[in-house]
């Protein structure tokens, strides 16, 4: 059983799995908040052993962490994030950093809408992602002619003038990028997977994510409560596409906490103009097709199915950002800053900076 006095006592990675996290994911125990927190330093600091690290990840996925103990791994890849926070306030946006292989990403053209409505975005990613190391925001950027290799400061200055910013996580995370090897000779996600799509580089004060399952989202937003680190005051999660921040069609759960208690609502989605199937959202190239819709979107070439899916992920990014008081007041917000040519103009400057 763990201690009582784990504080002061030494916890490297074998005794806890000998002691505490190991003995199945029926009877092992709960870290402490030291234990989980000693136990993610001595992971960034390269010190345990390959085996032990895999075991320890792997023993833990069975497990399942609870917030308390994902609260202090997110408080120590915050001790060695580079964070810069532009003037603005902008909804920071956490997809899965290791990507989608199926449906087009819809996010850096919702982005740019809602920044061309007046909401500031910023998405973050790293480069081939474990384990599937598929398709993410770096890689449609990329296709767009967009400069992601940017070092934090410069991501900061992008989203002031674009109202849209990408943080690359190789220069805002290091440790956590330094991880990538061993995550992918893991063969299965670990609490990585989770925490990484819970940083914060731009110090933003709202977070949009996404979830398979309500209580997920719940696990979710009390990480936000148990990490002393996070300055999070509002957070909004949704049932995405690939567990991507693209709204999926259909009857989607929205899960909202501003403080108090956390609330949640359906959207369906044919009552915003998202009348059709998961499928019809489909590419095979992701990055490359993503780019190109978005492109095609903004400067109002390409209407239909993904010009109405991209204008509904734009309102929940205003309506996370308290720009609009209704999902059906931020679509407004969105189709006009489409119709009126902002969004085409958001990219442009996106591309020249």
């Amino acid at each position: 059983m763990a201690t009582t006095n784990a504080t002061e006592e030494e916890w490297p990675l074998v005794r806890l799995m000998t002691e505490v996290v190991g003995s199945g994911h029926k009877s092992a125990d709960d870290m402490t908040r030291p234990q989980a927190s000693q136990a993610f330093r001595r992971i960034l600091d390269g010190e345990p052993d390959q085996t032990t690290l895999g075991a320890f990840w792997l023993a833990n996925r069975w497990k399942r962490n609870t917030p308390e103990e994902l609260g202090a791994f997110v408080d120590e890849m915050a001790a060695d994030t580079h964070t810069a926070a532009p003037d603005c306030d902008p909804v920071d946006c956490g997809a899965n950093y290791d990507g989608k292989g199926r449906t087009a990403i819809l996010g850096v053209a919702a982005g740019l809408v809602a920044a061309a409505a007046g909401t500031p975005v910023v998405v973050h990613s790293g480069d081939r992602v474990p384990t599937q190391k598929q398709d993410a925001y770096k890689h449609v950027l990329d296709e767009l002619g967009v400069e992601t290799d940017l070092a934090p400061e410069d991501s900061a200055a992008m989203t002031d003038e674009v109202g849209f910013g990408f943080y690359y996580q190789p220069n805002f995370a290091p440790a956590i990028d330094a991880l990538s090897d061993r995550r992918a000779a893991m063969g299965v996600r670990t609490f990585v997977n989770t925490i990484e799509t819970l940083a914060n580089p731009a110090e933003a004060s709202t977070h949009l994510g996404s979830f398979y399952h309500l209580p997920y989202a719940v696990r979710i937003i009390e990480t936000f409560q148990e990490a002393r680190s996070s300055d999070v005051e509002r957070v909004l999660m949704f049932q995405g596409m690939e567990g991507y921040d693209d709204i999926r069609p259909g009857s989607t759960t929205v899960a909202e906490w501003s403080g108090g208690d956390v609330d949640d609502f359906t959207i369906e989605t044919p009552d915003y103009g998202m009348d059709f199937e998961e499928e019809t959202l489909g590419v095979e190239d992701v990055a490359g097709e993503s780019a190109e819709i978005t492109e095609a979107v903004l400067t109002g070439e390409r209407e239909g199915s993904f010009a109405d899916a991209v204008a509904l992920n734009a309102a929940l990014r205003i309506y996370a950002g308290e720009d609009a008081d209704s999902i059906e007041d931020g679509l407004d917000q969105a189709r006009e800053a489409i119709d009126s040519g902002a969004a085409a103009d958001r990219l442009d400057a996106l591309r020249e900076f």
